[in-house]
C-alpha cells in the first residue's frame, strides 16, 4: 500500500544530511538548487553531492567536485519514474528524459517473453528499463491465435497454461503483471481472478487496463473498477488501474471516489492519470468494435490518424481498420483530468506510445513538463511538492515492496541512487503538440541517470547510455 507523506522525518533530515566528508571529490555536484525530497518533506537550498551514481551528500555548505553545476533558482528533484511507457526505443528515450524522466517501464502491456526485453537494451539504454509479464502475450501463446486470444473464453485447463506462463515470466524479473483487459474481451472474471491469485502469492502488483466503458455505459465503468477491487479484496493481490482518464471518461469522478472508498478500507489499488484530452491506441483493437461511436459518444472526425495526422472519416474508415496502425481518440473530457489530478496520491504516467513516421501522441514527449507548467505553475490544480511525489516516491513506492532496487528512486537523500531532474519551475512547460508531437519539452535543465548527465544546460547528450535494467528479484522454488 502506497504510504502517505512523512513530512514529520524533515525534523530529523539533519541527521541525514551531516557534514560533507573533509577534503571529498565528488564526482558532481548541484551546487545551489532548491531541493525538493517528497519522502522526507525537504524543501530547501542544498547542495548535492554525487560519487559512483549516489548521491553522497546534501550540503547546507558548498561542495566541491570534478564537475560542478550552478542550479540556482532551479528546482533539483528526484528523477521522474514514469510507470506506463510504451515506446521504449532510442528516440523515445531522447524525447522521455528531455521530459525529466530517468525510468521509464512497460507495465501495462509488459513482455514475454521478458528476456529478451531486457537483452535489446541493456547496454544502449539512456535511462532505466524494465517490463511486467504481459498477459496477452501469454494468453496468445495458449490460446494458439491472436483471433481466440482476443474473444475466446479460455478452458480451465487453458487458464492454468496462462497463469504459470506469467509465473515463469515473473521468475525471470518481469516486475508484475501487465493485463490489458479492454483488448481480450473474452477474459472470463475468473480467468482474471485466478491471475490475481497468483499476483498475490508472488507478492507483485497487476497493472490492468480495465473493460470497456464508454460515455453512454457509465454503468460499465464502474463495474470495471469493482471488478478490480474485489479481486483485490479477495485475492489480497496490488491493483494498479492505468490512465484513469481515458478509461472513466465522464464517469472519472465516480471511480476515483470508488478508489479512494477501497483504499479507505485496506485495498491495495491505486491509479494514474496523463494530462491530455485524447487518447491512442490501435484502431484494429476490440475498441473499435461495432457500436464504438454510440459507446464513446465520438464521431469518425474525432479520430486521428498517427502517421499523417489526417482526421478519419466514414468513407475511408474500414480501409484504416483493415490496414491497422495507431491512432489517436480525441474523447476525453479536461473534467476528467483535473478530477484525477485533484484526487490525492493519482500517480502521474504517460502511457508514451512509439513514433511512427515521426509522429505520435505528444503525451510521450511532454507528459511530466505539461503537469509541472500547466497544471501547477499556471493552474494551481496541486502544488509543486505534491505533483513532484505523484511523479517520483509514489512511483517508486508502487514498486518497491517487490523490487528492491525501486526503494534507492523517487528520493533525494544519501544514499539514494543519483537519478535527478533539474528543472525550472518558471519555464518548464510542454511543447509537443498533436500537429508537432517531436517537441522536446523546455525547462529541463539537467537531468542526471545514475549519476552522469543525460541532459546538459537543456541539451540531450547524444552519446550517454547509463540507463540500467529494473528487475524483480525472483523468488526461487
Amino acid at each position: 500500500m502506497i504510504r502517505p507523506l512523512h513530512l514529520a522525518a524533515a525534523v530529523a533530515l539533519g541527521a541525514v544530511l551531516g557534514s560533507p566528508a573533509a577534503g571529498q571529490d565528488y564526482d558532481l555536484v548541484l551546487r545551489g538548487g532548491r531541493v525538493l525530497d517528497p519522502e522526507t518533506g525537504l524543501d530547501a537550498v542544498r547542495d548535492v553531492g554525487i560519487v559512483a551514481g549516489r548521491i553522497q551528500a546534501i550540503s547546507e555548505t558548498p561542495l566541491e567536485g570534478r564537475r560542478v553545476v550552478d542550479v540556482s533558482g532551479k528546482v533539483v528533484a528526484p528523477g521522474f519514474i514514469d510507470l506506463h511507457a510504451h515506446g521504449q526505443d532510442t528516440l523515445a528515450s531522447g524525447f522521455q528524459v528531455r521530459d525529466g524522466v530517468t525510468t521509464a517501464l512497460e507495465l501495462e502491456g509488459g513482455a514475454a517473453p521478458v528476456g529478451p526485453f531486457y537483452l535489446r537494451r541493456e547496454g544502449d539504454a539512456r535511462i532505466h528499463f524494465g517490463a511486467s509479464a504481459s498477459h496477452g502475450a501469454v494468453r496468445r501463446r495458449v490460446m494458439g491465435s491472436s483471433q481466440a486470444a482476443v474473444y475466446d473464453a479460455a478452458s480451465p485447463e487453458q487458464v492454468e497454461e496462462v497463469v504459470a506462463g506469467l509465473e515463469a515470466q515473473l521468475r525471470d524479473g518481469a516486475l508484475g503483471i501487465g493485463i490489458g483487459l479492454q483488448y481480450v474481451p473474452g477474459a472470463t472474471r475468473e480467468e482474471i481472478y485466478r491471475v490475481m491469485e497468483l499476483a498475490a502469492r508472488e507478492g507483485v502488483t497487476v497493472f490492468c487496463h480495465v473493460r470497456f466503458a464508454g460515455v453512454k455505459e457509465p454503468e460499465a465503468a464502474s463495474q470495471a473498477i469493482q471488478e478490480m477491487i474485489a479481486g483485490a479484496a479477495a485475492t489480497g493481490a496490488s491493483v494498479h488501474v492505468v490512465h484513469i482518464g481515458s478509461s472513466g471518461l465522464t464517469s472519472v469522478p465516480f471511480l476515483l471516489e470508488m478508489i479512494r472508498g477501497a483504499r479507505a478500507r485496506g485495498v491495495d489499488i491505486t491509479t494514474e492519470v496523463y494530462p491530455y484530452t485524447a487518447a491512442s491506441t490501435a484502431i484494429q483493437s476490440a475498441i473499435f468494435d461495432d457500436g464504438w461511436r454510440e459507446r464513446l459518444d465520438a464521431t469518425y472526425e474525432d479520430i486521428e490518424w498517427v502517421e499523417t495526422g489526417e482526421r478519419l472519416s466514414e468513407e475511408n474508415w474500414d480501409e484504416y481498420r483493415d490496414r491497422g496502425g495507431l491512432i489517436i481518440a480525441h474523447i476525453i473530457p479536461e473534467d476528467a483530468i483535473t478530477a484525477a489530478l485533484s484526487e490525492p496520491d493519482v500517480l502521474v504516467a504517460s502511457d508514451g506510445t512509439p513514433f511512427v513516421n515521426g509522429r505520435a501522441h505528444p503525451r510521450g514527449v511532454g507528459t511530466f513538463a505539461r503537469v509541472l507548467g500547466r497544471y501547477v505553475r499556471d493552474r494551481g490544480t496541486l502544488d509543486l511538492l505534491d505533483a513532484v511525489s505523484r511523479m517520483t516516491l509514489l512511483p517508486a513506492r508502487r514498486l518497491e515492496s517487490a523490487v528492491p532496487q525501486m526503494r534507492r528512486k523517487g528520493r533525494i537523500q544519501v544514499g539514494m541512487d543519483a537519478d535527478i531532474t533539474v528543472f525550472d519551475p518558471e519555464q518548464v512547460l510542454d511543447r509537443a503538440t498533436f500537429a508537432d508531437p517531436a517537441t522536446p519539452s523546455q525547462g529541463i535543465e539537467y537531468v542526471v541517470v545514475g549519476g552522469e548527465l543525460v541532459v546538459d544546460g537543456g541539451v540531450l547528450v547524444a552519446a550517454a547510455r547509463p540507463g540500467q535494467p529494473v528487475r524483480r528479484r525472483p523468488i526461487l522454488p
